[in-house]
């Protein structure tokens, strides 16, 4: 009987309680719902069945490249010879490594678009176009901090792809790689722009390089390196690069570099046969929300922190000082190490830039005449060609550096230095004669005297030592 009562009136309280639901529900507003009733072949965004008047054009303007290289070795010869006549005894054998790449033509008298890694060393380039005609190519210049290369084939009225603003790219837009991947013939593959402004790739960290990517899950293979990254009006916004794969095959993380890059480090290359960076004159930190609270600037401000500003640098004729936090350069959010850097290299020297900074919690903005990166160099540089800076916190964390590594950071190390075999960027300089090396540069200079030294450097996780002669 008591069961039952106590039954009763569980059922008596969730009634109730069911009804004052109901009566609360009355009086909350419903929400407004946006509905688009037509079929989705309707309307503004009608289906699209085909893209084959958009990529047509295009697909004439991308070419295969193919490079030979000649490799010259020695073959073993008899100790017995060797003896007498050295190494010269040795025979010499030569063979031929092949690559492909793909490129874009640029211009109707045969300039093009491509990766400096599909060229780099090639002791022959032959360009095959899409109407089967094939022609000799020459490099006209490369830049291996970007991958950019541009190359030249003699020939006229050819077909040229039309070029994009790349900075106008959002993620989700609809894009096209054409190129020849694994040398099947020209393929063209579609995706999506995945993500932009891919800066910590560390894809061209052995050179020091500028990383800018687009990523995008258009299927990007071997051979794609150099082809045209297409968006949905056929307009050239990027040049395929690099894949990451487990495999070496494609699983949908591919990049290419951002066409207005490319483009300006390809006019520079025409032009000059060179490229020359801008150079502010300042090292840099992240601007964490820790270190904002104690500059007197909100915590989630995006920005860096001015840590050194060289003498005389531009930097310093134009009034900035450590502490200083970097907001914006010509308007340009900065938000990190990597966007500042990469605004300062696309700009010509003696350009005149406007940086908008915090100083003791107050916004200011001040002009700036930039030199040239070399000066930057100049002031860095260890050993000729070699560049060096102070290891900071920053740069350990993104290098995966371990934390009992003491010295200084290989920040550049120029192609044709006499120590390019030796150091690389990214690996710190940790003793010189078994002493350890000084945080400045110019202490460290001091430990050089002529002569052979021993270098103890750690890269990429691995403690060694260099035999270096310093002249």
């Amino acid at each position: 009987m008591k069961s039952k009562s106590l039954s009763s009136l569980a059922v008596a309280t969730l009634a109730i309680g069911a009804a004052g639901l109901f009566l609360a529900a009355k009086d909350v507003p419903k929400p407004v719902l946006h509905i688009d009733s037509t079929p989705v072949s309707e309307g503004k965004s009608p289906v699209v069945t085909s893209y084959a008047d958009v990529i047509d054009p295009v697909k004439k303007a991308v070419v295969s490249v193919y490079s030979t290289k000649i490799i010259r070795e020695r073959l073993p010869v008899n100790p017995f010879f060797r003896q007498f006549f050295g190494d010269e005894a040795a025979p010499e054998r030569e063979s031929k490594e092949q690559g492909l790449g793909s490129g874009v033509i640029v211009s109707s008298d045969g300039y093009i678009l491509t990766n400096n890694h599909v060229v780099e060393g090639a002791d022959e380039l032959n360009v095959l176009l899409p109407d089967s005609r094939e022609f000799k190519a020459k490099v006209i210049g490369a830049d291996p901090k970007t991958d950019i290369a541009i190359i030249k084939i003699e020939a006229d009225h050819l077909p040229t792809v039309i070029l994009a603003d790349s900075d106008k790219l959002r993620v989700g837009d609809v894009v096209f790689a054409i190129g020849n991947p694994l040398n099947v013939g020209e393929t063209v593959t579609m995706g999506i722009v995945s993500a932009t402004g891919q800066k910590k790739l560390g894809l061209l960290d052995n050179v020091g390089g500028y990383e800018d990517f687009i990523q995008t899950d258009a299927a990007i293979n071997m051979g794609n390196s150099g082809g045209a990254l297409v968006d949905a009006k056929g307009r050239v916004v990027g040049i395929n690069s690099a894949i990451l794969s487990t495999s070496r095959g494609n699983i949908g993380i591919g990049f290419a570099i951002p066409i207005d890059l490319a483009a300006n480090i390809m006019q520079s290359l025409i032009g000059t046969g060179k490229v020359t960076r801008g150079y502010l004159g300042v090292n840099t930190d992240a601007l964490t929300a820790e270190i904002a609270e104690q500059l007197g600037v909100s915590k989630d401000t995006q920005g860096v922190v001015i840590t050194d500003v060289k003498p005389d640098s531009p930097a310093a004729k134009a009034g900035l000082k450590r502490s200083d936090v970097i907001l914006a350069l010509n308007d340009k959010a900065v938000e990190s190490l990597e966007d500042l850097r990469l605004l300062i290299s696309e700009t010509a020297p003696g350009t005149e830039v406007t940086i908008q900074f915090v100083r003791n919690g107050k916004e200011k903005t001040v002009k700036a005449t930039l030199g040239t990166l070399s000066d930057e160099i100049a002031d860095n540089e260890l050993l000729p060609g070699v560049a060096v800076a102070k290891l900071t916190d920053d740069k350990r964390r993104e290098l995966n550096i371990d934390d009992r590594v003491a010295g200084l950071l290989v920040t550049n190390v120029a192609d044709n230095s006499p120590y390019s075999d030796k150091l690389a960027s990214g690996a710190v300089i940790i003793e010189i004669d078994r002493i350890p090396v000084a945080t400045t540069v110019q202490a460290a200079k001091e430990m050089l005297t002529s002569g052979r030294h021993l270098f103890l450097v750690y890269f990429h996780g691995v403690f060694g030592f260099q035999l270096i002669d310093v002249k």
